[in-house]
């Protein structure tokens, strides 16, 4: 397949024009909501993860099945807001200066399959590079255009269609963090990567324990269907708030951090009930703006700031979904992302 040049941005961003702020002026409109209240932040954290082991302890303990299952999905949400206060944390947006976050968020990390050394630097080239083209998923899921399509050999098409197809997205937990995040950085780097290694062991003897005391179904209530959930609600959020059907992408030139962020990230719209579960993850344009805004104060940014108001929109309905996965490559000569089928013809 035919690699299209991408440059690294140099973080140029666009000046002020009629009226409406974008790039550095936008940029700095949303600096008043980075400042953080570490009270807020602990009542927030601590309330998310006591409520997540209470909801997983009550999966283990009680013997009824239906009820082991309701607090087995609920354990899988709280996950996912856990994990979005791990990333936060990551991001340096929440409880930065505190070793009691570093311990709780480093073992959360590791007993999730998710070592930070290999996290932070996937995550973090995602961050400055959303809305480019690359046929590599480095912190992302892989996006080419319809002509590097067309001149794609078979194989290429089948590995870059299987990267992107939902069977991935539901496998998650084994696939991506087990494997891409954890495994694939120790096998490559070892010595680089030992947090990978401790990761692994903890996640695996976590596994054995909740399996000596109470054997398989306790073990599948509380670790492998809750992580299961949670992991493929996580990936979705991730691929979907990335490649939905309305998104646009620069040209390398044209390319900067401020358009990656209000061009190429969704505003995931949701009910009140799942933008708790999900920490905010949803107003992702904003999040994308400006990584250092804690999770609870991203809809009170967009509330203030009217350029942040009108963002491109996706939702969890199931045509959206639908589309996430089907509109999958970038059209240079439509400008519009669209289908394996429409690239073909």
């Amino acid at each position: 397949m035919r690699q299209e040049h991408v440059q690294e941005s140099d973080d140029s961003l666009p000046e002020h024009s009629e009226g409406i702020r974008v790039g550095r002026e936008l940029l700095a409109a949303t600096k008043p909501y980075v400042e953080e209240s570490t009270a807020r932040s602990w009542w927030l954290v601590g309330s998310t993860f006591a409520l997540m082991i209470l909801a997983l302890t009550a999966a283990g303990l009680i013997q009824w099945w239906p009820l082991r299952l309701v607090f087995s999905v609920l354990g899988a949400l709280l996950m996912v807001r856990a994990f979005i206060t791990f990333h936060d944390y990551l991001h340096r947006a929440i409880l930065t200066n505190s070793r009691v976050a570093y311990w709780l968020f480093h073992a959360f990390g590791a007993l999730m399959l998710t070592p930070t050394r290999s996290w932070l630097a996937s995550h973090n080239y995602h961050h400055g590079h959303v809305g480019q083209i690359s046929e590599a998923s480095v912190g992302a899921f892989p996006l080419i255009t319809a002509r590097m399509w067309r001149e794609a050999t078979p194989w290429q098409r089948f590995t870059y269609r299987a990267q992107r197809n939902p069977l991935v997205v539901l496998l998650s937990y084994p696939v991506v963090f087990g494997i891409n995040i954890t495994l694939l950085p120790l096998l490559k780097k070892p010595r680089k990567h030992l947090d990978s290694l401790t990761a692994l062991v903890s996640h695996f003897a976590l596994i054995a324990v909740v399996w000596v005391l109470g054997g398989f179904s306790t073990v599948f209530f509380v670790v492998l269907l809750p992580m299961t959930l949670a992991s493929a609600m996580g990936s979705y959020l991730f691929f979907a708030q990335h490649s939905f059907r309305r998104m646009q992408i620069a040209s390398p030139e044209a390319w900067s951090y401020y358009r990656g962020a209000m061009e190429s990230s969704s505003y995931m719209r949701m009910n009140k009930m799942m933008q708790w579960f999900t920490g905010n993850i949803g107003y992702h344009h904003i999040h994308h703006l400006n990584v250092r805004i804690p999770f609870y104060r991203l809809p009170e940014a967009m509330a203030d700031i009217p350029e942040l108001q009108s963002p491109l929109v996706t939702t969890l309905a199931p045509g959206d979904i639908a589309d996430c996965f089907r509109y999958a490559l970038w059209d240079e000569d439509k400008q519009r992302m669209v289908s394996y089928r429409e690239a073909s013809a």
